[in-house]
């Protein structure tokens, strides 16, 4: 049975990062999605506004950001 969530995944887009592979986020559901570097594994985080995910693009670190703002301030999932 195909996930329902991973077969809506919106665009993502490569970031330069060295722990953020690429991102992508539907502002019709709320929801970030984030591949990370080295495992490939893609996460959804949920109820996750829009200004949040534009902070997350302008950051000059990604990942300190994800680290800081995301992690742990989300409901996510691994895809």
């Amino acid at each position: 049975m195909p996930d329902p969530v991973a077969s809506r995944l919106p665009l993502l887009r490569r970031v330069e990062s060295s722990s953020v592979d690429a991102v992508g986020y539907d502002p019709s559901t709320r929801r970030l999605y984030i591949r990370f570097v080295g495992s490939g594994r893609a996460y959804v985080y949920y109820d996750v506004g829009q200004s949040v995910f534009d902070d997350l693009i302008s950051a000059d670190s990604k990942g300190r950001f994800v680290n800081s703002e995301i992690k742990g301030a989300y409901q996510y999932r691994r895809l």
